[in-house]
């Protein structure tokens, strides 16, 4: 198992397809995470509503769609930050999250001999000091607590939370859970950690995040540099937790959910080789200013790519959109919606590899690649 996700980050470094290959998993993963919650929400909404380019007013379950946020946030940040106090109150969106060069600059002092540093009569006694200095720690603390670096205690409600549900000493459970199990081999822990996960009932509102720790305890352990789509593999998988398993079930279970996240993973580097491979022997014609490489980028970054979406994030018209898709040809990924008014590319079920081959390598000649005239399996496949 560790072998084999080690072959899967080594094979998407290789490639150079790993940023794309992140991005694509994020965004399938908040949709299957969705799904988990039971909710339903269309990969393409969540590709125009990350892009800030909503075609329809946003549902409500596409406007909280965190578990996209949770995956950049652990992503953003080094592997064993996730699993801290300030790691789970950032991926569950009541924390803010600081880059390293935001944690390592320091407020400089000014210097006292600097008369610009100081305002005119900083010197002198004040009267209404002491009031500005109270109103000044007053609005300090407002606005930590609406960057949610402070959160109020709040009510809850018997009818929707547990009365004697504490997040706060499950927290501390399952941190001493992670602790002791630090120097296990990764899968084990990892397992251990999501059925402890589970075991604690820790935030019933937000059942994905769960499969997010446990794929960022694989990658703190150094098997992966990237983080594998669990939730895919729980939704492709035959295993549900009950909470009467053993602890061999337990991680039998949990060693289905990482194979078939393996799997999807390899099948989508597969289906990110062959598109790369057929839309580079057109670019490969191209002017040195020309901008469909980057469009070409922007298919294997994105599940579905529209040509607004294409056109705000290249900085070039719509036309000249249409100009580069046309430019394509055979190579070009299958259209979705069939209509002139809004278009959409990203899922081509039947690809026309045969004869798009046979254009640019010649019609039955010897260099004609077996491997890209193979059927459905390495077919273009952006969807969800």
């Amino acid at each position: 198992m560790a072998i084999r996700i080690l072959r899967l980050d080594a094979q998407l470094v290789a490639s150079d397809l790993s940023a794309g290959w992140q991005s694509r998993c994020d965004l399938t993963e908040a949709v299957r995470a969705l799904l988990l919650d039971g909710q339903l929400v269309d990969v393409g909404d969540l590709v125009l509503h990350d892009a800030g380019m909503d075609v329809r007013h946003p549902t409500h379950e596409l406007t909280r769609a965190a578990a996209l946020r949770a995956r950049r946030t652990a992503l953003a940040r080094k592997a064993p930050w996730p699993l801290s106090i300030d790691g789970l109150a950032a991926l569950r969106g009541i924390g803010p999250l600081k880059t390293e060069a935001e944690q390592s600059r320091t407020k400089a002092r000014p210097d006292p001999d600097d008369e610009m540093a100081y305002p005119p009569l900083a010197n002198d006694a004040d009267p209404w000091a002491a009031h500005f200095a109270a109103i000044n720690a007053l609005l300090e603390r407002t606005s930590q607590v609406l960057a949610g670096e402070t959160p109020l205690p709040k009510s809850r409600l018997p009818l929707v939370y547990a009365p004697d549900q504490d997040d706060a000493e499950a927290e501390d459970l399952w941190l001493d859970v992670v602790q002791r199990t630090s120097h296990w081999p990764a899968i084990a822990a990892a397992a251990v950690a999501w059925q402890a996960w589970l075991d604690l009932n820790l935030y019933p509102r937000l059942p994905w995040l769960g499969l997010i720790l446990a794929a960022a305890i694989l990658r703190a352990r150094g098997l992966t540099h990237h983080l594998l789509p669990l939730a895919a593999g729980f939704k492709q998988a035959k295993f549900r937790p009950q909470g009467r398993e053993g602890a061999s079930e337990r991680l039998q279970g949990f060693c289905t959910v990482v194979e078939e996240a393996i799997a999807l993973g390899e099948k989508d580097l597969d289906r990110l080789l062959l598109a790369r491979e057929l839309m580079d022997w057109v670019t490969a014609k191209t002017c040195s200013n020309s901008r469909l490489p980057e469009l070409v980028k922007l298919f294997l970054s994105r599940p579905l790519v529209t040509v607004p979406l294409a056109a705000k994030l290249l900085q070039v018209t719509p036309k000249a959109v249409d100009l580069m898709l046309a430019q394509l040809g055979g190579a070009r990924p299958r259209e979705l919606t069939g209509r002139t008014r809004y278009r959409a590319w990203g899922s081509s079920e039947g690809c026309r590899t045969t004869e798009f081959i046979a254009a640019y390598k010649g019609e039955g000649g010897e260099g004609r690649s077996r491997t890209l005239s193979r059927p459905s399996r390495y077919s273009w496949n952006f969807s969800v």
